[in-house]
């Protein structure tokens, strides 16, 4: 009876042991599942001062944060779609945003601007530089009353880094302000994390810029390949440029303060200022690499117009010598074909006709040589540097 006893107990604790497995394999599925950005951040997460004084940060699904909200003296709130028109616009009805604030952005090229009063929407251009392709994502920034909201798609990651220390950075703002002023800290940090990541593009430009240098100086190289990414580096300085003046512009409408969800405390618009003028900085640095970029070019095109130089001087010396050595051919064989017809060839010896020969082809070969080399046919260098 004990033995039977034991074996059910052995039997359940097995059962046990495989159920608790069954499940911890469950959960770790499901955390599998669940998506992760970079940092192990979740792509949409929620940070929040509450009323109280407390802060919170949660990660999962938009509609876990409602609770949180009305609890919360400001909140910040970013969310990860596939589809910025569609998804974009569900999200904006979900926070009480009317969807075609939405679609106004959306349908800009690369920045747009939506004053709605009570509603406030940016577009920002978020860059990506993989060594001469840039690729220009799309950043859309809503604020309503005590919320802002952060929507991008899947290529977008550099929020992540700001939402470790959100919470840090929520308890630094000063308790008294209006929401107004809250809401404003948080959107000029946020446009400072953009500009700084969009900043990093010009980096990855410089270093091919580097590289592509280096074969300048040598003429050897394909002039093909080093002609295509020249081109693709103008390309992307171009496009990067066009990133950072759309950004410039979104800050230009903010710098004042003239929408009524942005501060008109002059400490803070004093940041949006420096803001500006790092934008202005970086848009000066791109554009003296288009002009280093234009020098490049320049040099490029002497390479080109020295190879073709030498070209032409070797044909030009090729031509010459074809001339010296055709005279020295044609004259005696003209010559001997009249002392071979003439009677006059009967009057003289073997040995004049001979010297009469010589004489006369050295004479022939010494007047073209002269004559080409008075006119200057004959090239005085073989290479030109």
């Amino acid at each position: 009876m004990a033995d039977k006893i034991k074996k059910a107990s052995n039997k359940n604790t097995d059962n046990m042991k495989s159920k608790n497995k069954d499940e911890e394999t469950e959960i770790k599925s499901s955390l599998a599942q669940k998506p992760q950005a970079a940092n192990g951040i979740s792509p949409t997460f929620c940070v929040a001062m509450l009323k109280n004084g407390s802060n919170v940060k949660l990660e999962g699904q938009l509609e876990e944060f409602q609770e949180t909200l009305k609890d919360a003296d400001f909140a910040w709130i970013n969310v990860k779609v596939d589809d910025l028109k569609e998804e974009g616009s569900k999200v904006a009805s979900v926070l009480g945003f009317k969807p075609s604030i939405v679609h106004e952005l959306v349908s800009e090229r690369f920045s747009g601007y939506e004053d709605q009063t009570t509603e406030l929407g940016l577009l920002l251009p978020a860059v990506r530089v993989d060594e001469l392709e840039v690729e220009i994502n799309k950043l859309i920034i809503l604020m309503k009353n005590n919320i802002i909201v952060t929507i991008h798609g899947e290529h977008v990651t550099r929020l992540a880094k700001f939402a470790r220390y959100a919470v840090t950075f929520f308890k630094k703002v000063p308790k008294n302000l209006d929401d107004v002023d809250k809401i404003s800290l948080v959107l000029v940090r946020i446009l400072d994390e953009n500009n700084e990541r969009n900043f990093d593009g010009i980096r990855s430009i410089q270093e091919q810029g580097e590289e592509i240098s280096k074969y300048l100086i040598h003429p050897t190289f394909p002039k093909q390949e080093l002609g295509a990414d020249i081109y693709k580096m103008k390309h992307a300085l171009i496009s990067y440029l066009e990133a950072l003046w759309a950004s410039l512009d979104v800050v230009h409408y903010l710098r004042y303060g003239d929408a009524e969800l942005i501060t008109d405390d002059p400490i803070t618009l004093q940041k949006v200022g420096m803001l500006s003028t790092d934008l202005t900085r970086q848009i000066s640095i791109s554009e003296q690499m288009s002009t280093v970029l234009a020098s490049g070019l320049e040099v490029l095109q002497s390479i080109y117009n020295n190879q073709l130089q030498t070209l032409n001087n070797r044909l030009a010396l090729v031509v010459t010598w074809l001339t010296v050595l055709g005279t020295a051919v044609l004259v005696p064989n003209t010559i001997a074909t009249i002392f071979g017809v003439a009677p006059i060839a009967e009057q003289l010896s073997w040995q004049i006709m001979l010297w009469i020969i010589f004489f006369s082809t050295l004479i022939a070969v010494v007047s073209v040589y002269w004559f080409v080399k008075r006119k200057g046919v004959m090239p005085k260098k073989m290479d030109t540097h």
